[in-house]
């Protein structure tokens, strides 16, 4: 079975959202406050991790980065409070 793909949400220091995917949430982070992540990620410096949330595959990953991509930055804010919330009820 292949690794779980994650679609996940930055919030950078200039308050910008930055959408990304990646197998590794917390290396994929590391790697953009390193300044080896994406273009974005290294001309606006990333604060923490909103949000993310499991996909089933790569190709579900990409569709949904794309479609949040598309997004009003207080509609990505608002999916990162769903996320989160729905994380928290699946905590024992």
């Amino acid at each position: 079975m292949s690794s779980p793909w994650f679609v996940y949400i930055l919030e950078c220091a200039n308050d910008y959202l930055y959408t990304g995917i990646t197998t590794d949430v917390a290396r994929r982070f590391r790697e953009h406050v390193a300044g080896r992540g994406a273009a974005f990620t290294r001309m606006n410096k990333p604060r923490r991790i909103l949000a993310f949330t499991t996909c089933l595959d790569r190709s579900q990953a990409s569709r949904l980065e794309a479609h949040i991509k598309r997004l009003p930055a207080a509609d990505k804010r608002r999916l990162c409070r769903l996320w989160v919330l729905a994380q928290e009820s699946h905590v024992p």
